[in-house]
């Protein structure tokens, strides 16, 4: 597989929201607000001070994207960088893509000194995932993450499980 991982554009909006959708269906069973979605992936491909979307492509079509948003250590005295809305699409899995991703933001992470580390998040059931996220070289924080959602904007469909 040859694999080329770019910055995302305006125009990967759609790839990106079509992507995202898949991943909240397959791994949370929820369902996301398109007409919330789209807005807020083009607040991040307008502001990078937001986050940084990043596409794997292979034969220039699109089969994986991450983004990349900061949160900055007070202990640590530099950002980690977390990754969110890391999906591939299944016919590509398993082939390199997300190491490809992981690798390409694993290599900018190194050039920036004010960069301790890289996390994300990931659904406890989701074992796959996690082994894949073992093998690049990520272990579990001890940290357990804990929310209030007032958006509203994400449906619940995990009740129904």
């Amino acid at each position: 597989m040859t694999l080329i991982v770019r910055p995302a554009i305006a125009s990967d909006l759609a790839t990106i929201a079509r992507f995202n959708t898949a991943l909240a269906r397959e791994t949370e069973h929820r369902t996301l607000d398109a007409a919330v979605l789209q807005p807020g992936i083009a607040a991040v491909l307008d502001d990078p001070g937001k986050g940084r979307y990043f596409i794997a492509e292979e034969f220039g079509r699109p089969v994986g994207q991450l983004m990349v948003t900061t949160e900055w250590s007070d202990w640590r005295n530099s950002f980690f960088w977390w990754l969110q809305s890391v999906y591939v699409i299944e016919r590509a899995r398993r082939r390199g893509v997300f190491r490809a991703l992981y690798s390409h933001v694993e290599s900018l992470m190194n050039s920036e000194p004010d960069v301790c580390g890289i996390r994300l998040c990931v659904e406890r059931e989701n074992e796959r995932a996690q082994r894949t996220y073992a093998s690049v070289g990520m272990s579990d924080s001890r940290y357990a993450v804990m929310e209030v959602d007032r958006s509203g904007a994400v449906g619940n469909d995990a009740d129904a499980r």
